[in-house]
């Protein structure tokens, strides 16, 4: 989800809380998180630190994110980012389909 204030304090609490939540750390710190939610198949966040990227720390966690849907019973993940980015680019090299928009940013689809 690129716009935090739709996300309420149970939300947060359901992905602290959830295997879905995954994260990356380099000499103590970290570089990189991902969050995936099982109710309905959303991958709300993935992000690297930047001068972390390039390094596979974000295929890593893309990966943990959709091992944890799966597990979840989903068939098929989907997630939005924003036209033009890294992140689109990013997820179209990964084998995501670009299905349609929601809330004006692109739609990616995945069998999982």
């Amino acid at each position: 989800m690129s716009d935090p204030t739709k996300v309420t304090d149970d939300d947060y609490d359901l992905y602290v809380a959830n295997p879905g939540v995954a994260v990356w750390e380099e000499n103590g710190e970290v570089v990189g998180f991902s969050a995936a939610d099982p109710r309905n198949g959303n991958i709300w966040a993935l992000f690297v630190v930047p001068g972390f990227e390039r390094n596979g720390i974000g295929s890593i966690l893309l990966a943990e994110a959709c091992a944890c849907l799966k597990s979840a019973g989903i068939r098929r993940a989907w997630l939005t980012t924003d036209r033009n980015t890294r992140a689109e680019r990013f997820y179209r090299a990964a084998g995501w389909e670009h299905v349609g928009e929601k809330d004006n940013e692109l739609l990616f689809e995945r069998s999982l």
